[in-house]
């Protein structure tokens, strides 16, 4: 069984007549739902709140077959992202992240609800600010003792922890720190900058995370570029499939994230050893796998992820 661990927040959206739009997101909740419905058992470990978008929550998640245990609810309220709309359309973001559901709940409590059979924790995106990390980190490290493969999908917002350049260098420093812990590392070309590495040359920095005995699998998605997957042994580049018609790319990363550890999964290759033995025919069979299923997502408006046999028959037409 999976896990996920990290935010699920309301995107409240400024439409141009001024009225705020509620959307359920955040990565992590994303991916969970992804995960479920390509096909993986998964939990979703963070609490969830008992207000009115906490209990929507409830029913998306276990409408797409998400595991959420025996998960108190959270008198905090649910985290919010407001999207406001400046000069040109231009969006700018403000989150509301004290005293909310999912950061709510001790990390003694969060080990209590890891699955008893589990082979992967994921997180990343505000799951790794300065503010969450100890937390996480010892969350994390409780999983590796069990064996579990650990997914980090860096997915930076810098926003979250404010212009001061001390909190910014914490942020990078505690995603650095999480990279170091997994197995399988996932990185936005926006994320290699904003972690001062130059985005020109993935297959440098591939090598740098690669250089880490920890890391087996590092995946780059780079928009319009499409994606790369690299070992130590092999690297994969494919661009953006062909036909598709872009209705937003809200969840696109995750979506992706889901789409890859689903193939591996399917495949039995969801193991540290397995991970360092891949060939370089198994990561492209991955890699079509993983950007045909954001591909499906993008086509859609929102975070609505394919099921695992509409991604087969979309890479078979």
């Amino acid at each position: 069984m999976f896990a996920a661990l990290g935010e699920a927040l309301v995107d409240l959206i400024e439409h141009p007549d001024g009225r705020y739009e509620p959307c359920l997101g955040g990565s992590v909740c994303n991916f969970a739902r992804a995960m479920a419905r390509q096909g993986q058992r998964i939990r979703y470990l963070n609490p969830l709140s008992s207000d009115t978008f906490g209990q929507r929550f409830v029913a998306r998640l276990q409408a797409d077959g998400v595991d959420l245990g025996q998960m108190p609810r959270s008198a905090c309220p649910t985290s919010l992202a407001v999207v406001s709309l400046g000069p040109g359309g231009v969006p700018s973001y403000t989150f509301h992240r004290q005293h909310v559901a999912d950061r709510d709940g001790t990390a003694d409590e969060l080990i209590a609800r890891l699955p008893a059979a589990l082979r992967l924790i994921h997180t990343g995106g505000l799951a790794l600010a300065p503010g969450d990390w100890a937390k996480v980190h010892t969350v994390l490290r409780a999983a590796r003792l069990r064996g579990a493969v650990v997914s980090v999908d860096a997915n930076l917002r810098p926003v979250v922890v404010g212009p001061g350049a001390a909190d910014q260098a914490a942020y990078v420093n505690a995603v650095r720190q999480a990279l170091g812990m997994a197995q399988i590392v996932k990185l936005s070309d926006e994320d290699v900058r904003a972690l001062g590495w130059n985005s020109a040359d993935l297959n440098a920095v591939g090598t740098q995370l690669l250089s880490n005995p920890m890391t087996q699998l590092v995946a780059f998605t780079l928009g319009a570029d499409g994606a790369m997957l690299m070992t130590r042994q092999a690297c994969v580049q494919l661009p953006v499939p062909a036909a598709v018609a872009v209705v937003d790319t809200v969840g696109a990363g995750d979506c992706f994230q889901a789409g890859l550890l689903a193939w591996l999964a399917h495949e039995h290759h969801l193991t540290a050893d397995a991970l360092g033995q891949l060939t370089v025919s198994d990561l492209e069979a991955a890699l079509r796998h993983a950007m045909a299923t954001a591909a499906i997502n993008v086509q859609r408006k929102g975070c609505e992820p394919p099921g695992w046999d509409e991604t087969r028959a979309w890479l078979r037409a």
